[in-house]
């Protein structure tokens, strides 16, 4: 049937004005007659999974998304067969463990950050007591643990039996002309761990939040910090748009600012695996020489992990590597798409 606009228009608005179109509890304000903007989501690297299932569920019940993060996170650093976070966690090259870790809670536009934060088991607490009680973001090093203890958190030893093992191997392998006896190689043997566990967190109403911890690169100077405490590349959040994380070398992905670019991708419209793809490219253009071996690939691993505000998420790696997810299909691992095959 032909209607001409003016027509239509002049039928719609009558109805609307006679209340046809929409019920009476929502004539006032129809936009609320949107679906929920999103379906809650939480994706990250493969050893945060057994904290996402309890992630998502908290914010089914209407947890704020950075506390249902904070609490799946510290599952990963409160235990000791974990060395790549928290307690337990490899040490730098004098014995001490350093823990970085970095938070963006996206409703309130508003983060928390530290660096060579020694003593404290769940730093990612600590960031989230930053972010909510100063005007600051990030405390780094004396300070930080200083800042920690006067709210209460108690300075361990993060050192367990396992991790001091791997230091003493390590440093006993160091170099065949030192003073140490080379020890044999073994299983044991751990020449360098880059772990992380990054996690983005989206709920029903499309809040984001992401958060990251780590004990960072083993061995490392004492002092060195990674991406991990680095807002806007260990992780970013834009509530408008997504977030994104990362595991592996921090500082390929500090020198391409990876967390905030992946974000920028996602706000052009691209998917999250395209965009961690998209990062993971421009990494490429960033790196020094020597980190690019003579088959013209990089020498270290570098792994994305992103959703947007949809629940959509993806991962995209430099080499094949898993990542953790979990919506209403329940928690899981799946493959990261791969710049490399």
């Amino acid at each position: 049937m032909s209607v001409s606009r003016r027509s239509f228009l002049g039928a719609a608005g009558a109805a609307v004005a006679g209340g046809a179109l929409l019920p009476k509890d929502v004539m006032a304000a129809p936009y609320i007659l949107r679906r929920s903007l999103a379906r809650p989501c939480t994706v990250g690297s493969e050893n945060g999974l057994r904290g996402m299932q309890r992630a998502v569920e908290s914010m089914i019940k209407g947890t704020d998304t950075l506390d249902a993060g904070v609490e799946a996170v510290k599952l990963v650093e409160l235990d000791p067969n974990d060395q790549s976070v928290g307690y337990g966690g490899l040490p730098n090259a004098e014995g001490v463990v350093q823990l970085d870790a970095s938070c963006m809670h996206g409703p309130s536009k508003r983060a928390g950050a530290v660096g060579a934060l020694e003593g404290i088991k769940t730093p990612s607490e600590i960031v989230r007591l930053i972010m909510k009680y100063t005007n600051h973001i990030m405390l780094v090093g004396k300070d930080a643990q200083r800042f920690a203890v006067s709210y209460g958190y108690q300075v361990e030893d993060l050192l367990t039996p396992a991790s001091r093992e791997a230091w003493l191997h390590w440093r006993a392998n160091l170099s065949p002309n030192d003073n140490y006896v080379d020890e044999p190689a073994s299983e044991r043997m751990v020449k360098y761990t880059t772990g992380t566990c990054p996690m983005m967190l989206v709920n029903t109403a499309g809040d984001i939040s992401s958060l990251v911890s780590t004990s960072g690169l083993s061995w490392k100077i004492p002092g060195r910090v990674g991406d991990s405490g680095i807002v806007g590349a260990g992780q970013y959040t834009d509530n408008d748009v997504g977030a994104a994380g990362s595991t592996g070398l921090g500082e390929a992905n500090i020198m391409a600012a990876g967390g905030f670019l992946t974000v920028e991708s996602m706000r052009r419209g691209m998917h999250p695996k395209d965009a961690a793809l998209a990062t993971l490219k421009r990494v490429m253009t960033m790196i020094p020489a020597r980190w690019i071996g003579a088959n013209g690939r990089p020498t270290f691993q570098l792994q994305y992990y992103a959703v947007n505000k949809a629940g959509e998420y993806g991962a995209a790696a430099m080499t094949a590597s898993p990542f953790a997810v979990c919506d209403e299909k329940g928690p899981r691992k799946e493959d990261c798409a791969v710049l490399f095959s």
